[in-house]
């Protein structure tokens, strides 16, 4: 403990530091001399108080920022310890995602590239299942500099979201209710997708069926239900939602909307079994866009928004943390398939 009591004591002179960045680089110094190794306890606030004359909140605050750094960990009141000896990491961050789906994977490549190597991200999965989302937070709490969450859209997550601070939390992908206090990076469903809707009419109209497959109990979004609803009842459209696809189900002259690919692959290979061409036969509409989609079949109609678009919004978000409130508008991609 000693050598980090030096290290800060010579800083004092340094001006082109503030007392937090002094305490910072006295601690970093120690680790990269190899004084201090992984394991290794920090002094208590208490001493630092008594040893260097700083005030409390000065030091809590240097601690918390290596703790967000991954360098510093406090284990159960007993004190902060070295957790990591890579000093070069400006900030350790939880992602947490609802799977590593294809538009998932381009969030992520491009928040990876525009965040650097000098950022440690760790990625969490949770299915829109409560229990394991419980679980992610339980065992990443307090761990981290930065959580950027993709939430499950019921209330007792947004309970469990508060108790994250606000200036570490960004919330992305879906939008849940929050103390104003709170970033967001989110899409909206139900206008954005009826306003896409309404673009197609003239293509939807020339099928005779107009059918949506979704799951009430999957993490689809309910406002997709609510905009096909809106806009086959407001364009008199002969509309079906179904849970699921049956295969070789697939008839001539339906319109059919996915979001989810499984299905969509599903009748993509009935398609062509049956003989029928995607964009005459039979129409086809997506949710969330991917290469994938704009190459295959000559390509397939999306309503998606951009996520990369949403990345690089929420790699600046961590880097500045300056306070944000922002929708990301879905898009049409109108191709072959309608």
């Amino acid at each position: 403990m000693e050598i980090v009591f030096e290290n800060i004591n010579k800083l004092k002179s340094a001006r082109h530091l503030n007392k937090h960045e002094k305490l910072i680089s006295g601690i970093t110094s120690a680790i990269e001399s190899k004084d201090l190794v992984k394991g290794d306890r920090l002094p208590s606030i208490n001493k630092m108080v008594a040893e260097i004359g700083y005030a409390r909140k000065t030091i809590v605050k240097a601690y918390e920022e290596l703790k967000g750094r991954g360098i510093v960990e406090s284990k159960n009141f007993k004190g902060y310890y070295i957790a990591d000896v890579n000093t070069g990491t400006k900030l350790r961050v939880a992602l947490v995602l609802y799977a590593f789906h294809t538009f998932q994977e381009d969030f992520y490549n491009t928040f990876r590239e525009e965040l650097g190597k000098k950022y440690i991200i760790n990625v969490f999965f949770h299915h829109n299942n409560l229990d394991v989302f419980k679980d992610i937070m339980t065992r990443i709490s307090g761990r981290y500099g930065m959580y950027v969450v993709a939430p499950i859209q019921i209330p007792e997550v947004g309970v469990l979201l508060k108790k994250i601070p606000s200036d570490k939390l960004l919330v992305i992908d879906r939008h849940i209710p929050l103390p104003l206090d709170y970033s967001y990076i989110t899409q909206e469903f139900e206008n954005s997708t009826y306003n896409q809707l309404t673009k197609l009419l003239t293509e939807i109209n020339k099928y005779k069926e107009f059918v949506l497959f979704y799951r009430e109990d999957s993490d689809y979004p309910v406002g997709i239900l609510k905009a096909f609803n809106k806009f086959i009842k407001g364009f008199k459209i002969r509309g079906l939602v179904k849970e699921s696809y049956t295969k070789s189900s697939i008839e001539e002259g339906t319109v059919y909307f996915f979001i989810d690919d499984t299905n969509l692959w599903e009748v993509l290979r009935d398609s062509k079994r049956k003989g029928y061409t995607v964009g005459t036969d039979i129409g086809v509409l997506a949710h969330n866009d991917n290469a994938i989609k704009e190459i295959i079949f000559g390509g397939i109609t999306t309503i998606s928004t951009d996520f990369k678009k949403m990345a690089k919004e929420s790699a600046k978000y961590v880097k500045m943390g300056d306070k944000t409130h922002k929708i990301i508008p879905s898009e049409l991609f109108q191709r072959n398939s309608l």
